[in-house]
């Protein structure tokens, strides 16, 4: 297997997974089973709107952006995108409630994660170009 061929596959796997996490994150804490986290989170903002409802169409963004992800493969975009999402929404919570950082399935770890996958999906990408 020639490296172009691993650098693909390193791609293809790097932008699944960054779907799913937005996929997962989107559906699952912010529109199935509305976290209390989340509406702590948003509330903390004091935007003028109820949580839930921000929440939802953080929810809804975040749906999109997985499927840009997958139906963009030739495109960098949505991974800026998302690298972008990952270091805003890390800076946001060390802002509003640094506490959560220390806790079990943190933020830290699930961005840093997020912003690795990012650098392994423009890395790949380019160099597979190459």
């Amino acid at each position: 297997m020639n490296n172009k061929v691993k650098l693909n596959k390193i791609n293809s796997f790097s932008r699944y997974t960054l779907a799913f996490v937005f996929l997962y994150h989107g559906l699952v804490p912010k529109i199935f089973w509305l976290d209390s986290t989340e509406i702590f989170l948003v509330e903390l903002h004091n935007l003028g709107f109820k949580a839930e409802y921000i929440s939802l169409i953080g929810g809804i963004v975040e749906i999109l952006l997985a499927l840009f992800i997958i139906t963009n493969k030739k495109s960098l975009a949505p991974i800026y995108i998302s690298l972008i999402l990952f270091i805003g929404l890390l800076i946001d919570v060390s802002i509003m409630q640094p506490s959560l950082l220390v806790k079990a399935f943190n933020p830290l770890t699930m961005n840093v994660m997020g912003i690795s996958l990012c650098v392994l999906a423009i890395v790949s990408k380019n160099d597979a170009q190459n």
